[in-house]
């Protein structure tokens, strides 16, 4: 099962999915914290399972799907954005996400700039100007 299907039952169906040992191998509170936390009236019970990470996945699951309310939540997950100029040293140095986070701290502003105009491919731009 996937996590989706847990918050689903926690927010939603109030059905508890949790019928065998296999189903809580599967439950990854973290994600379902993570799912919880979006919400004002959510994030504390996601919260208080953060603090009591250590309790079984199984107590996790049941303490969620008996304290909170039954509504529909539904938001888009935040992912993470790369910026321009880490994106530029992984491309030129082929470094992986953090030794270009490392390189970055490094990297003067001359040289990010430098950078740039060497992997700059050129064509045309997708901001229209006024002509």
């Amino acid at each position: 099962m996937n996590p989706f299907e847990y918050l689903n039952s926690i927010n939603m169906t109030k059905t508890n999915i949790m019928v065998d040992d296999i189903a809580e191998k599967q439950y990854l509170p973290f994600m379902v914290n993570r799912g919880l936390s979006y919400f004002a009236d959510t994030v504390g019970f996601a919260n208080e399972m953060n603090q009591n990470h250590h309790l079984d996945k199984r107590l996790q699951y049941e303490y969620l799907i008996n304290i909170v309310s039954r509504n529909k939540r539904f938001s888009k997950w935040l992912k993470p954005t790369e910026s321009e100029d880490l994106l530029i040293v992984k491309e030129h140095y082929g470094y992986s996400n953090e030794k270009a986070r490392s390189a970055l701290t490094i990297l003067s502003s001359e040289q990010l700039n430098e950078l740039k105009q060497r992997l700059f491919k050129g064509g045309r731009s997708t901001t229209k100007s006024k002509h």
